[in-house]
């Protein structure tokens, strides 16, 4: 948990789940643009990347990934 590897796998996975949660939220509510209830979907994309976030730091013990069973990759240098 301690690596940068560690938190650029977790920041990307909140990113992708804030915008999963905020596109499931609009799709199944709006009609239009207008009509979106932004609040309400940026508020639970935000409680969505908070929960990824705790669940990365949660099941981190003893892996390198922020997951129970992932490694990170290091980039070749």
């Amino acid at each position: 948990m301690g690596t940068s590897a560690f938190w650029k796998a977790t920041f990307e996975r909140m990113v992708r789940t804030f915008a999963q949660s905020v596109l499931a939220v609009l799709g199944a509510s709006a009609t239009g643009v207008l009509d979106a209830p932004w609040t309400g979907a940026l508020s639970a994309g935000g409680l969505a990347a908070v929960l990824a976030l705790l669940t990365a730091i949660g099941t981190s013990g003893g892996t390198t990934g922020p997951g129970v069973t992932e490694t990170v990759a290091e980039p070749r240098r």
